[in-house]
C-alpha cells in the first residue's frame, strides 16, 4: 500500500476504534458527531482497503470480527500515537491544565481519595477532574481513562504502577455485641457468631486467617449481607455482628471505641486489601495535568 493511500485511510482507522469502543455505528456517530451512514461508508472503505471483513454486523450492534481484533489492536496503536503528537505541546507547557479522567473504587474514593482530590483542585485550578468511582476494572488503554486506582499485590503487568502505601484487613465489632455475644479467640468460634459478609458469592462467606504458618478457613453465616462497606459498617456499629472491614474504613470507629477490633494476633484476608497501585498506560510524551497528578499522590499518600 502507498504512502497517499494510507495516508487517506487513517481517519477510518480512528473511526474504527470508536465502533469497537462503542459497539454500534450509531453510539460512534454521536461521539462523532457524524451521521451513522457516515460511519458505515468509512467502515466498508477500510474494509475494502485492507481486503478484510473487520466487523460482524447484527440489526443494533457491532463486533469486531477475528481479523478485526487484530487491526483493532494495531489501529488502537495509532491512535494512541495520534494522542501523544496532541498532548505534546501540554507536556511543553509549565502550567497544567485540562481534562483529567480517574477510576477509583467506591469506599477508597470516598474515604481516602476525596480529600486529596479537592485539595489538588484547589493548587491546580485549571484542571477539570472527572471521576469515575467502580469496583469494576476499567482499562485504561481502553476504558476511557487516564488512571485508575487498583488495592491489589498483582497490578496489570502491561500498565506503569506507581505504588503509593498498602491496606490491610481488620476484623472488627461493636463493643455492645462482644459483651452479648463473647469474644472469639480463634477463628473457628465465628462459626458461633453472626457475621456480616459481602454476598457477592458463595466464596465471600469463606473467611481465611493465617498466624506463624497456620491457616484456618472458616465458613460464615450472619443475618445480613452487603456488597456496600458503609452499610456493614453501619451494621457493624449497631451490634449486628463480626465483618471484615479494610483498615481506612474503620480507623475512626476504632478511634471513637465504636468498634474493636477482633482476633487481632490473626492476619485475616479481604476482597478489598493490598498495595495502593495507581496504574496508567505507558507513554513517551505525559502531558503536565497526569504528572503533576502522580506526584502529588507519590507526596500525599504514600505511606
Amino acid at each position: 500500500m502507498n504512502i497517499n493511500k494510507l495516508h487517506s485511510l487513517l481517519p477510518d482507522m480512528a473511526t474504527f476504534v470508536c465502533v469497537v469502543k462503542t459497539g454500534s455505528f450509531t453510539a460512534a456517530a454521536q461521539q462523532l458527531g457524524v451521521t451513522p451512514s457516515a460511519i458505515s461508508r468509512q467502515i466498508s472503505r477500510l474494509e475494502k482497503a485492507l481486503g478484510l471483513t473487520l466487523l460482524e454486523r447484527t440489526t443494533r450492534k457491532q463486533f469486531p470480527s477475528e481479523s478485526g481484533k487484530l487491526a483493532y489492536v494495531s489501529c488502537q496503536a495509532i491512535v494512541d500515537s495520534a494522542k501523544d503528537v496532541v498532548n505534546i505541546s501540554d507536556v511543553s507547557q509549565r502550567e497544567a491544565k485540562g481534562d483529567l479522567y480517574i477510576a477509583v473504587p467506591k469506599a477508597f474514593g470516598k474515604q481516602v481519595l476525596e480529600p486529596l482530590l479537592l485539595t489538588f483542585m484547589h493548587l491546580y485550578p485549571l484542571i477539570n477532574v472527572h471521576l469515575k468511582v467502580t469496583d469494576l476494572f476499567i482499562d485504561p488503554i481502553n476504558g476511557e481513562v487516564d488512571l485508575i486506582f487498583r488495592l491489589t499485590n498483582t497490578p496489570i503487568a502491561n500498565l506503569v504502577s506507581k505504588k503509593l502505601g498498602t491496606v490491610r484487613s481488620i476484623l472488627c465489632a461493636s463493643p455492645d455485641y462482644l459483651a452479648k455475644h463473647s469474644t472469639p479467640l480463634h477463628p473457628q468460634q465465628l462459626t458461633r457468631h453472626s457475621c456480616l459478609y459481602l454476598g457477592e458469592s458463595p466464596k465471600d462467606r469463606e473467611w481465611h486467617f493465617y498466624k506463624k504458618g497456620q491457616a484456618v478457613k472458616v465458613v460464615v453465616e450472619g443475618r445480613y449481607s452487603a456488597n456496600h462497606t458503609e452499610m456493614r459498617l453501619n451494621a457493624a456499629k449497631a451490634g449486628f455482628g463480626i465483618a471484615i472491614f479494610p483498615d481506612f474504613t474503620v480507623t475512626q470507629a476504632l478511634k471513637n471505641k465504636e468498634l474493636v477490633q477482633v482476633l487481632g494476633d490473626w492476619d485475616v484476608n479481604g476482597s478489598y486489601q493490598g498495595v495502593i497501585n495507581l496504574q496508567y498506560a505507558s507513554r513517551q510524551f505525559m502531558p503536565a495535568k497526569m504528572r503533576v497528578f502522580i506526584d502529588f499522590m507519590e507526596d500525599n499518600m504514600i505511606n
